[in-house]
């Protein structure tokens, strides 16, 4: 059975478990509501649901299938949710789906792949009654606001070992394993911004728009989730930014790197060519070289060789190519 849990609440308190297949469980009061959390149910068990609250057939496919992007669908007095959940595996980051119904009277979660159960959220919720007094709208809000902050983590674990990442390219060369992390880390990134656009927009929807289900004083709320996202979505976009410029900067020390090596070799081979010359012209051992009958003439040579030498390493020294 993949039904996690079934209450029915009256004044923001848990009266009673109830079954899936259990008709009407609601009196129709204002201060009841049934808040049923299921982890990838069934098609039978989405089509007992359907048939006892009356879901919408396209609200009920999506959540079978459960590859949409974050959006809020209006079907007559009822509101149909989906929301993309995100945590870290390993290198990479895994996205769920939490598709959620919204009738006056009751609230269905439907959960494909999330790593976080609700668990903990009705408990804390179920702590604070006046708080859960409020409906359906704030469970939908607590939901929400549950599913953005398991985002942070994430931006600020990649943001940690960019910085990581940053402090190796200023230290050394970067290694071929540091570049392609940089490239995983960007693909990474660009892809949590396309579930946070459409989060984003989601949450705007549930502010600014008059729908069913939605009291008036239940939208502060959602502008507090709106404003969470849009943190993130901030925070991920100067996130992508850094991981060009790491590569950027990294390669701009690897060619200064290379500048330096370049000059200290071309500064060698220049104080290196003077003995080379000088060596192959008396080298060449022809008769007529009046300096090969001087005395000290061997003596001298080696005396220019070391100035000339001595004075170009000297001058590369004072422009630091040494």
């Amino acid at each position: 059975m993949t039904v996690v849990a079934a209450y029915l609440y009256q004044n923001g308190r848990q009266i009673r478990p109830i079954s899936i297949d259990e008709i009407s469980p609601c009196t129709g009061g204002s201060d009841e509501f049934v808040w049923i959390g299921l982890f990838e149910p069934t098609e039978d068990e989405l089509r007992t649901l359907q048939t006892q609250f009356g879901l919408h057939p396209l609200a009920v496919e999506d959540a079978l299938l459960a590859h949409q992007l974050p959006k809020v669908d209006v079907y007559g007095d009822q509101l149909f949710v989906v929301s993309r959940t995100a945590h870290l595996e390993k290198e990479k980051i895994a996205y769920g789906e939490t598709s959620i119904f919204v009738g006056r009277n009751h609230i269905i979660s439907v959960r494909h792949g999330s790593a976080r159960a609700h668990t903990e959220l009705r408990s804390h919720l179920e702590a604070a009654p006046s708080l859960l007094a409020h409906g359906v709208d704030y469970v939908l809000h607590a939901i929400i606001d549950f599913i953005v902050d398991g985002y942070l983590p994430i931006v600020e674990t990649i943001e940690e070992e960019v910085l990581e990442i940053e402090q190796r390219a200023m230290d050394a060369f970067l290694a071929r394993e540091d570049v392609t992390r940089i490239f995983g880390l960007r693909r990474e990134t660009i892809r949590f911004q396309r579930i946070l656009g459409p989060m984003a927009e989601l949450c705007s929807k549930l502010v600014h728009l008059d729908m069913p289900c939605i009291d008036k004083d239940t939208r502060p709320y959602f502008r507090d989730v709106l404003d969470h996202v849009r943190r993130v979505e901030n925070m991920a976009g100067g996130l992508r930014d850094n991981l060009a410029s790491v590569f950027e900067v990294s390669s701009l020390l690897e060619q200064q790197r290379q500048g330096g090596i370049t000059r200290q070799l071309a500064a060698w081979a220049a104080i290196l060519a003077v003995p080379t010359a000088i060596a192959g012209i008396y080298g060449m051992n022809f008769e007529n070289m009046p300096e090969l009958k001087t005395e000290y003439g061997y003596y001298v040579v080696l005396i220019v060789i070391a100035v000339i030498c001595a004075v170009l390493y000297a001058r590369f020294k004072r422009a630091q190519w040494l």
